[in-house]
């Protein structure tokens, strides 16, 4: 007697389905680069942009007699800051084979996916630049990244001091504060300026979703916002608060204190003998932030000459791992590793390295400052807050993209597309008075 015919017996024969719509990527709001002021450095001036700054006088300490003029008059005096352009790009490279046997269209799709990788580059560049703002303000006066303690939440005191320093030191605001009309009109911009409080002069902040969140919670704030939330002036806008208007991107980095990995003294390396301090760092493949700071190790003692140390680093899905060396409890140079890169600016140092590895670090590498770690367990957010001319975009040369398809000496057959993206830029801090750095903890979601 014959069986039942199941689905089972004719796999063989089913034409799998996939759909013709590519599903959506997570959204990343992009919201810092554009704030930098647009600068330009022309070509055939090398790579280094320098803005020049010339400082006030300072004011007269008493009176002029009758006609005497001062014996000495005032000096002018200048600051300069500079930055250095750096080429960045990538690229994709597709067979013919598979641009042939694949559904969706691989040229496409790798052109959509290297113009947001552009994007997403300036932004995490501007983030990576703005730590190097000087001014810090700790949430509660905690003293330092390390003293911050689960619950120092952003609020609204915080928020007044920092925009108290920044008033206090004269930082310009965006809308307002032109060098030629420093006086503030109550109505600028004209009869509806006060019905309409987007055109009002402003600071911004810049912070994480987890931080918007738990600042909402203010009780102020909610009904501040309540009454701002359809005056929006730009894209990512959440609210205003103490004439400073909030900007929530799923960008902005973070760093999570974890508990030392300690190091071991071995002989195949050129280290002196002396004792030795490493700290390692955890950065995520996507956005590569070193969003996870392990603590310090204790001091190792190294026999040289040929001395070195290794380190076991952790299995940790979605993260490479970066170790650096120092003869002081506060490392600053990346170790040398032969398991490194073995190409471009950072070939043989101790970055990009995979986890669930036992690495030898040999030597002292290029001097780098790794982030400084909270403590084991808290995950500290920042939150810029800049006025106009804080920092700027410098541009030596415009984003180009390419795509190879034709044949040549190197692919005589045609097998392999190639398209690339490249442009060359630096971001600049103009001025570090006008840009204050808040850090806290965050309540909203507890970072694993």
């Amino acid at each position: 007697m014959a069986g039942t015919n199941t689905y089972s017996s004719f796999t063989s024969d089913i034409e799998n389905y996939i759909a013709d719509k590519v599903l959506p990527l997570a959204r990343r709001r992009l919201c810092a680069y554009r704030f930098g002021d647009p600068l330009t450095l022309d070509k055939g001036r090398g790579v280094t942009y320098t803005a020049t700054r010339f400082n006030r006088l300072p004011l007269p300490f008493q009176a002029i007699s009758e006609g005497v003029p001062p014996t000495q008059g005032e000096s002018l005096t200048l600051t300069q800051v500079s930055a250095t352009c750096q080429q960045w790009g990538d690229l994709v490279k597709i067979t013919d084979v598979a641009e042939m046997t694949i559904k969706h269209p691989l040229v496409d799709k790798a052109n959509e996916l290297m113009a947001l990788q552009m994007s997403e580059t300036l932004e995490r560049n501007t983030f990576n630049s703005l730590q190097g703002l000087t001014q810090v303000n700790y949430v509660n006066s905690r003293g330092s990244r390390a003293a911050l303690q689960a619950g120092d939440i952003l609020d609204t005191a915080t928020i007044n001091r920092t925009v108290a320093l920044m008033v206090n030191l004269g930082a310009p605001r965006f809308l307002g504060d032109e060098q030629t009309d420093t006086e503030q009109d109550a109505d600028r911009g004209g009869a509806n300026a006060s019905s309409n409080p987007r055109i009002m002069p402003h600071y911004v902040a810049i912070a994480h979703p987890f931080i918007i969140a738990d600042f909402a919670n203010s009780s102020d704030v909610k009904t501040a916002w309540q009454y701002s939330d359809i005056n929006r002036l730009y894209n990512f806008d959440v609210g205003e608060w103490r004439g400073t208007r909030f900007q929530e991107s799923n960008m902005v980095p973070s760093w999570t204190g974890v508990a030392t990995l300690g190091g071991t003294a071995a002989t195949t390396g050129s280290l002196a003998t002396g004792t030795y301090f490493v700290q390692v760092t955890a950065s995520d493949t996507q956005n590569q932030y070193e969003s996870r700071v392990y603590q310090v190790s204790t001091g190792i003692a190294v026999t040289g000459p040929n001395g070195s140390v290794t380190v076991t680093l952790p299995s940790l899905p979605g993260y490479t791992f970066s170790v650096y060396i120092g003869t002081t409890s506060s490392p600053a140079n990346l170790g040398l590793c032969a398991l490194g890169p073995t190409y471009g600016p950072l070939s043989g140092q101790a970055v990009q390295l995979a986890g669930g590895q036992t690495v030898t670090i040999t030597g002292t590498g290029v001097a780098q400052t790794p982030p400084a770690a909270p403590a084991t367990g808290i995950t500290a957010y920042p939150t810029y807050v800049f006025g106009r001319g804080a920092y700027g975009q410098v541009k030596l040369d415009n984003a180009k993209f390419a795509l190879l398809k034709d044949a040549d000496k190197s692919d005589p057959m045609n097998q392999i597309r190639v398209l690339s993206w490249k442009l060359m830029y630096s971001t600049i801090i103009l001025n570090v008075n006008f840009a204050t750095r808040i850090e806290s903890t965050s309540t909203a979601y507890a970072f694993g």
